[in-house]
């Protein structure tokens, strides 16, 4: 995959701590619900993360082209979808 580049005009600042990204992702539990919306994915970091905690329903929005290209990589997509703007 390749690297995806920050843009200022978008605003953009990547997660890139793999345990900060695992801590967040940890906090979810659950328990009530089992569909998760992740807005700005950048990378990818958290996507990852809250993929391995099997929510039966996961939907990610990006509206970097570049992102949404660099996050299909993800196998997510036979139980979610990218919400590209």
């Amino acid at each position: 995959m390749t690297k995806v580049y920050a843009k200022k005009n978008l605003g953009q600042h990547f997660l890139k701590d793999k345990a900060i990204a695992q801590r967040i992702a940890g906090t979810l539990t659950g328990i009530g619900y089992d569909s998760v919306l992740e807005i700005g994915p950048g990378m990818g970091m958290l996507t990852g993360y809250l993929l391995e905690r099997g929510f039966n329903d996961f939907h990610v929005i990006e509206i970097d082209n570049e992102s949404v290209h660099h996050n299909r990589g993800f196998s997510i997509y036979g139980s979610g979808s990218i919400l590209q703007r």
